[in-house]
């Protein structure tokens, strides 16, 4: 069926700020959507409270709104537009929230709105446990033995029934928020309070639990006319008990008979027929008893999710582009694959590689909290690795974690304690996997290993056969190294440091010896049919055969760092500026290579780079891809910390850095430099020092005077920073500092009690420079920039402390010839400004401002990092009207034993935006009156 004709305007509701649950891969599929509805010459409108995102940007959609998910919001919008249909699916379950609570208040009837894309009755069936048990019943699949509580009463009731071990799972919540295993009476009140507390309907489901079976996903796409396509299975590295969200997930399934497979998929197809006819993605997840392959319903989400996402980088296959063309009408025949342009959508895609999907935690900017990995989802990013076999993937998505891995072992950073990995496999963490290779390597049984965490034992032979691999690479120095052995090493994944750990060598003596051998990267396709079609796109991923599939045109080239897995810290604002640095490049004529291994981002979206290689931001991959293509310079400003970090490794291998050199950069970096050059332009700055040991520290605190900021250099997100009182804390901190970022310089500033913060981000291109926005931070000074609510533009700055910003901003963008984004951080107090820090890359304001402004800065200052524009070739012609606010979100309701203590180290997942016309406005009253509450050290 065509599409449908009377739909000429589509609203689509996005997923909010980014919260631990639902991340940027609502960000990936809002922006695909929308560019694959304007394709059909559909005008759209977008709603999403997020300034950070490429989805809030005018290149996405043609009126973008930058207000609260609620209900007078879409009555706003409705007022001033004609809207044909609004499309809920996209925005996970914010967006699913929200259109059934403007349907239960009879908003879409009244305004002639027509739901496309799920059905709403469809949404009630999978969201409400108890609907959800009874409609698997009727269609014969099986479920666990449990039903739905309301109240507390009833849920001790189920629990006698069932016995234990239950699982508890609340209805209407994101990422299992407020769900767990439950395995004696004991724990059983409590759990069961909170799950009734966290539901919005107060209501939860008890279930027997099926904790250690294994667990699988399914990704469908159906249309209007019933046919339904498997874009892949997915299958959980982790049985049964960790949140899918926590597991590390292996696509396609490596341990799934066929048989088994089959059975799933005429299920899958059965359920999402069987939850209603709607035309659009679908995520179906199963248990299967290891014993007799039993198959179990978990779930089902009639929209696209995080699985989705993976799914589409991992296939290639762009999921909410289609199933937004299935929401208009068209069916998947009618449909082109993009990939290979000449195949129908039709069509199941087919790997011929292996992807591994592990997620990236931040439980260290919660001290205190429980790590352990259960029900409820915890992590805040993600990774994936593309490679032939299972074990190059599990190896390139160690390396690409930013966690000072370089692998999965051969690193030298084994735990040897016994009885610490017996406890740590037996209560799964962040560095389990991690932990499962150390406790083979001390001789622990790979049959104990299975007992204990219930995975399967395809996945721990795989694990095994590394360590068989690195304990041959063991017998041999780098002289000796048989070339068949370095083949094998790096087929299964293993970066040169990790061999020259091994061996005893250096990282580039390895480098040497394997292209003097000629074992080289080369370069596949991922072009969803496992090369029987040619593809049109260039998304490639390297390993080491012989055939190499990327050809190196002799076209002009920029390579743009991508930012790697979302952390705290370091978020979608980066892929924002990424994307933005590839568009732009691209008008400048250069051909754009675009290096990211984050599943859930646009920026690893094969249409928006000329070509993308899905690898990890890693030295050894990016220079390989250096050699290949031969580009004329590296832009590192745009990927945060990620990108920055390898500035240096670029500078040495003389490889231009487009924009800001590595010496400005690192003389940001490094205080003492950058205070004598404060100094030459006499520009204040707070007291300081900088130390290498705690006994320097306790020698030089008296000079500075308590508090003192301690905080570590070359760090992002205010890693290991803390405000301390008195020489016990400096020392405690001091150690434990070092011992978490060991040879790193710790800097001692003297903290100014009660200053007000402010911030300026800029363009320079090295003489001249515009100020885009100087924001005010409502909290004082001593919590995290990235912590604070702040205010675009200041709020009661005098005009003293204004020219005093503008003036030492200017000074010191020429000062570091900055040559594209810089961000300095000001203190005031009593009226004079001092430097804090200065950043010369992109920050995570600038895509807050552009979205206030409406002007697209990130291009602006691309265009000058790769010299094409000066700051005086542009108009600037920003839109000030009233004030925008930053509204800082966190995911604390995670880690309910943390207390909501504010300091230097950021801990917030996300942030909104808010607009006001005045200061009288009661919510902006309201942040002010609050703004010392959670001030800590």
């Amino acid at each position: 069926m065509p599409r449908k004709s009377h739909i000429n305007s589509v609203l689509i509701i996005g997923s909010g700020p980014i919260v631990i649950g639902q991340a940027c891969e609502f960000d990936y599929s809002g922006s695909q959507a929308a560019r694959s509805l304007r394709e059909e010459g559909i005008e759209v409108t977008l709603i999403n409270s997020n300034p950070a995102t490429i989805m809030t940007d005018s290149v996405t959609a043609d009126n973008i709104y930058l207000k609260p998910l609620e209900p007078q919001s879409i009555i706003e919008i409705l007022e001033k537009h004609q809207i044909d249909a609004v499309l809920p699916t996209m925005g996970g379950q914010t967006a699913l929230n929200l259109a059934i609570e403007c349907q239960e208040a009879g908003i879409w009837e009244d305004y002639g709105v027509e739901i496309i894309g799920v059905d709403i009755d469809a949404i009630q069936v999978t969201e409400d446990r108890e609907k959800f048990r009874h409609k698997m019943i009727e269609l014969g699949v099986g479920v666990c033995k449990g039903r739905t509580a309301k109240s507390f009463l009833e849920g001790k009731e189920i629990a006698q029934e069932i016995g234990f071990p239950l699982v508890i799972r609340p209805s209407f919540t994101l990422g299992g928020t407020g769900g767990g295993f439950v395995n004696s009476e004991e724990e059983f009140d409590a759990a069961l309070n909170r799950g009734l507390h966290m539901s919005p309907v107060h209501e939860v489901l008890v279930e027997q639990s099926i904790l250690g079976w294994k667990e699988y996903e399914l990704e469908l796409l159906r249309d209007d006319a019933g046919n339904v396509i498997i874009i892949c299975s997915i299958e959980n590295f982790d049985p049964m008990g960790v949140h899918t969200g926590d597991s590390i997930t292996v696509a396609p399934a490596q341990t799934l008979p066929d048989t088994v497979y089959q059975r799933m998929r005429s299920m899958a197809i059965m359920m999402m027929n069987g939850i209603g006819q709607f035309a659009g993605g679908c995520n179906v997840q199963f248990s299967v008893n290891p014993e007799n392959d039993d198959i179990i319903g978990i779930e089902i989400n009639p929209r696209v999710s995080r699985s989705s996402a993976l799914a589409s980088k991992a296939t290639g296959y762009p999921i909410a582009k289609i199933a937004a063309k299935l929401a208009i009408g068209y069916n998947l025949d009618e449909l082109n694959n993009a990939i290979t342009g000449t195949t129908s959508a039709y069509f199941e895609p087919a790997l011929d590689y292996v992807i591994v999907k592990i997620p990236r935690w931040n439980f260290d900017k919660f001290k205190g909290s429980d790590t352990k990995l259960g029900l409820q989802m915890k992590a805040v990013g993600e990774v994936m690795g593309i490679g032939r076999t299972f074990q190059e993937a599990l190896q390139k998505a160690c390396q690409s974690l930013e966690i000072g891995r370089n692998g999965l072992g051969a690193d030298g950073k084994e735990v040897k304690d016994r009885e610490q990995l017996l406890y740590s496999l037996a209560n799964p963490s962040w560095d389990r996997l991690f932990h499962i290779y150390d406790a083979l390597k001390l001789g622990i049984a790979m049959r104990t290993v299975r007992e204990i965490t219930k995975i399967d034992k395809w996945f721990l032979r795989e694990v095994l056969d590394i360590l068989l691999t690195e304990k041959e690479i063991e017998k041999y120095k780098l002289d000796t190294l048989p070339k068949e052995l370095m083949i094998e090493a790096k087929q299964k994944g293993f970066a040169d440091r990790q061999i020259a750990h091994i061996v005893g060598a250096k990282e580039s003596e390895v480098f040497d010896l394997r292209h003097k051998m000629g074992v080289k990267r080369t370069w596949k396709l991922v072009d969803t049919c496992a090369a029987e079609f040619e593809a049109q796109t260039p998304y490639y991923y390297s390993c080491f055969d012989e055939e190499n599939e990327s050809e190196a045109s002799d076209k002009k080239k920029i390579i743009v760092l991508g930012a790697g897995p979302n952390r705290i810290g370091q978020g979608i604002e980066f892929d924002y500026c990424c994307v933005h640095g590839v568009l732009a490049s691209k008008e400048e004529g250069y051909e754009t290579i675009m290096i990211n291994c984050n599943p859930e981002t646009v920026s690893t979206d094969f249409d928006i780079s000329d070509k993308l290689y899905f690898e990890p931001v890693f030295w050894e991959h990016i220079y390989d891809i250096i050699l290949h293509e031969k580009p004329e310079g590296v832009i590192v400003q745009l990927g945060g910390q990620t990108a920055l970090k390898l500035a240096e490794k670029l500078e040495r291998y003389g490889i231009p850095i487009m924009g800001t050199s590595y010496k400005a950069l690192d003389l940001a970096e490094d205080r003492g430099s950058f205070s004598t050059l404060l100094k030459e332009n006499n520009i204040p700055y707070p007291e300081f020092a900088t130390v290498e040991t705690a006994d320097q520290a306790l020698e030089i605190c008296q000079d500075l005077g308590f508090p003192l900021l301690v905080r570590p250099s070359y760090v992002l997100g205010g890693q290991q920073m803390k405000i301390v009182i008195n020489e016990k804390e400096l020392e405690d901190h001091i150690v434990d500092t070092l011992k978490a970022i060991p040879g790193n310089k710790v800097l001692l500033d003297h903290y100014l009690d009660g200053a007000i913060e402010a911030e300026a981000d800029a363009i320079c291109d090295g003489e001249n420079v515009h100020i885009v926005g100087v924001m005010q931070h409502i909290e004082p000074a001593g919590i995290h920039s990235g912590d604070s609510y702040a205010v675009l533009p200041p709020y009661n700055l005098g005009d003293l402390v204004l020219e005093q910003i503008e003036d030492y901003t200017k000074k010191i963008a020429v000062a570091l010839k900055t040559k594209g984004l810089i961000n300095i951080q000001f203190a005031i107090k009593d009226d004079k400004v001092y430097i804090i820090e200065a950043n010369p890359r992109a920050s995570r304001t600038v895509p807050f401002i552009c979205k206030a402004y409406q002007e697209p800065y990130v291009n602006y200052a691309t265009k000058v990092m790769i010299g094409s524009k000066k700051v005086t070739d542009f108009d600037f012609k920003p839109v000030k009207k009233g004030y925008a606010i930053k509204i800082p979100v966190f995911s604390f309701e995670k880690f309910p034993n943390v207390n909501k203590e504010l300091g230097p180290e950021m801990k917030s997942t996300g942030e909104a935006i808010y607009f006001i016309d005045d200061l009288k406005d009661p919510f902006f009253r309201k942040v002010y009156k609050d703004r010392n509450l959670y001030l800590s050290r």
